[in-house]
């Protein structure tokens, strides 16, 4: 008879994946402040490739 003896553990048992949780809808803020970024950047583009009438034109 042996002095002592190895218990089989068994793995855990799995578990479901969690529910994905929704995502919170941005704050009122943040959304006013994406769109004027967005808008800057695009009138930035803009005058990059096409310079306005008034502007002087860089010597």
């Amino acid at each position: 008879m042996p002095a002592f003896t190895f218990e089989k553990i068994s793995p855990p048992a799995r578990r479901a994946p969690a529910a994905a949780t929704p995502k919170k809808p941005r704050g009122l803020i943040s959304q006013m402040i994406d769109r004027f970024a967005e808008r800057r950047a695009r009138r930035a583009l803009l005058r990059q490739r096409v310079p306005r009438q008034d502007e002087k034109p860089a010597e």
